[in-house]
């Protein structure tokens, strides 16, 4: 059975971020077929990079690279929640990212952006950093709105339809991870 990381895409108080991926993983625990597991990446306190090797020689030398290391490993695939800030990711998403390489080799991905644009340009910021990676990004993505799916006190309320592009991406999602396993077991 697959195992699918929600992943937390943002450190900042107040994020908006942790609310949208519980309630991702609120749809996705529904399914019978795959185990889905909230990652949120302020846990493992990653400072800027600083690793002395390229991450792709896996010869770190921190707790904190180690650890976050093996939690990624875990994992089949991943389904990113990020915010948009200036036009792409968060900064502290893309240093987690940067840390490590094998470990998001042959696994598939999906999106949920969010912000004024739904998280449009993190997505295709993201798109770019996967394809580097070798992950396998889906193009069924989930795009919230800060002004549709938060009513005016801040509360996430998003719009009907939402649920369906959820399970549309997690389709997708759960699909490729299971095909890139023949690549993952070589």
């Amino acid at each position: 059975m697959n195992n699918i990381a929600i992943i937390i895409g943002s450190t900042r108080p107040g994020r908006k971020g942790k609310t949208i991926a519980h309630w991702v993983h609120e749809i996705a625990r529904q399914r019978k077929d795959v185990t889905f597991e909230l990652v949120d990446i302020a846990d493992y306190h990653l400072p800027l990079l600083d690793e002395p090797n390229a991450p792709a020689l896996n010869q770190y030398t921190k707790a904190h690279t180690k650890a976050w290391s093996k939690r990624i490993n875990e994992f089949d695939g991943y389904i990113f929640v990020t915010p948009e800030y200036n036009k792409a990711t968060s900064g502290a998403l893309k240093n987690a990212i940067d840390y490590l390489f094998n470990e998001w080799n042959n696994k598939a991905c999906g999106f949920v952006g969010y912000g004024m644009a739904g998280g449009t340009s993190a997505v295709e910021n993201l798109r770019q950093i996967m394809g580097e990676l070798m992950v396998a990004d889906v193009r069924a993505q989930v795009r919230v709105s800060i002004f549709t799916d938060f009513e005016q006190d801040g509360t996430f309320k998003p719009a009907a339809f939402q649920e369906g592009s959820v399970n549309a991406m997690l389709d997708q999602v759960i699909s490729w991870s299971s095909a890139l396993r023949v690549l993952r077991d070589k």
